[in-house]
């Protein structure tokens, strides 16, 4: 049996999921969590085959749960939800450990593909996803700034762009002021861009935050 934590802070969205998996008889939801605290509990107290982790949550965000969950557990694959498109950010959460990236309005023969495919230890890629990597090893994509982007600065410019200081990432991150000051000057130097507003206002046309 596939024991299957579902990590979402929308009740509706993991009643779907559940409704899913449900048709499914080698699947099971052995747990459900709305926050990223919730989600690293229940992968510390329990052991699950796969978790499925909405990127959008209320306290600490799927990019952080992501890293903490790989830190916790390397093993444990980890199949990221959004309802952002897959350009936006499946290369850099793949980057970041996830073992796959699937978009909300997926449908749900999809998804049940996309946890068997993880469960077996392979990685999962949609058609779409396919086409994005391998435009970027051919070099025919015109690949989005925030691509070229390392898993750390990644990570940071996601906090900077939704309104974190650098005092504040720097406790979250667990890092000193003057290296998360300078992962930003870093990530401001490959956007091309001079201020955290630039940040914010390119996140948001780039639909990676509300």
């Amino acid at each position: 049996m596939i024991r299957i934590l579902i990590a979402d802070d929308h009740a509706i969205v993991r009643a779907g999921l559940k409704q899913f998996i449900a048709d499914q008889a080698d699947m099971e939801v052995a747990a459900e969590a709305s926050t990223g605290a919730e989600t690293i509990a229940a992968v510390r107290a329990r052991d699950f085959d796969v978790v499925l982790l909405d990127i959008s949550m209320p306290d600490k965000n799927g990019i952080d749960t992501l890293k903490t969950l790989k830190h916790v557990k390397p093993e444990l694959p980890i199949l990221m939800l959004s309802a952002y498109a897959e350009d936006q950010y499946a290369v850099n959460l793949l980057r970041a450990g996830a073992a796959g990236y699937l978009n909300k309005e997926a449908a749900s023969t999809q998804l049940v593909g996309a946890i068997r495919t993880v469960v077996h230890g392979r990685k999962y890629v949609s058609p779409s996803l396919a086409q994005i990597l391998a435009d970027g090893v051919s070099g025919d994509a015109d690949r989005p700034l925030h691509a070229e982007l390392s898993q750390r600065e990644f990570q940071i410019f996601y906090k900077l762009a939704a309104g974190a200081s650098v005092s504040k990432i720097a406790e979250e991150l667990f890092l000193s002021v003057k290296t998360v000051s300078t992962y930003r000057a870093r990530i401001l130097e490959k956007m091309q861009m001079t201020s955290n507003a630039d940040l914010t206002y390119y996140a948001v046309k780039n639909n990676l935050i509300d």
